[in-house]
């Protein structure tokens, strides 16, 4: 997904309320049907392929595991917050952007959506031409929020590992009155002759030094 705008056959799953044939009485209903409509039209015209329209239940992080879609379009009605509650759930283990388009003028809990992984939150209507720049900024923001916890994980990483390079030069000093430089030498020297990482070598160690503590 590199790049700043959609690739052509983006696959697009959409979560939405089951389609009901709106009563032609109901006015806020048929508002909502168009609504729908357009959002759809929006993204065939945004060059999107959608593979799958669901409702927010029970089975929707098991179809996610199916499809693999590369973002999720939430299409809510009134009761956004708690469809966002399934998909958040649902995209836990395997974040994918996701976009929400919503009639519910209650932004209190905007903050809390984005916090939660939304990308893009749009309310009330949107016109079929506005969907691709909407789509195209939640993936670039998706993009730039996992550069930023990768950034984040990979400097967790070397900090454990630097930590698991300490202590086994404490060990080595310890047990063969070296120095520091030369512990981190013998430290380097064994990790090329075993093959190993310093970090898998530094955790043997200690783990060799607990067992015969």
């Amino acid at each position: 997904m590199a790049g700043m705008s959609p690739p052509t056959a983006l696959r697009i799953l959409i979560v939405a309320p089951e389609t009901l044939t709106p009563d032609p009485d109901d006015a806020i209903a048929g508002w909502q049907a168009e609504r729908s409509r357009s959002l759809r039209i929006g993204l065939l015209e945004a060059g999107c392929n959608i593979v799958a329209v669901l409702p927010a239940d029970v089975f929707l992080p098991e179809r996610l595991a199916q499809i693999q879609p590369d973002m999720i379009i939430v299409d809510a009605e009134s009761e956004a917050r708690d469809t966002l509650e399934h998909v958040v759930m649902a995209t836990r283990d395997a974040r994918r952007p996701i976009v929400l388009f919503t009639d519910d003028e209650d932004t209190t809990h905007v903050r809390d959506a984005i916090a939660a992984g939304v990308n893009a939150y749009v309310v009330a209507g949107l016109a079929p031409e506005r969907v691709k720049p909407v789509l195209e900024v939640a993936m670039a923001r998706f993009q730039h929020e996992e550069g930023l916890r990768r950034e984040l994980a990979d400097a967790r990483t070397q900090l454990q590992e630097r930590k698991l390079v300490d202590r086994a030069k404490g060990i080595l000093m310890t047990r063969q009155g070296c120095s520091e430089a030369e512990a981190y030498a013998r430290l380097r020297k064994m990790s090329m002759d075993k093959g190993l990482r310093l970090a898998d070598l530094a955790q043997r160690l200690i783990d060799a030094n607990e067992l015969l503590a």
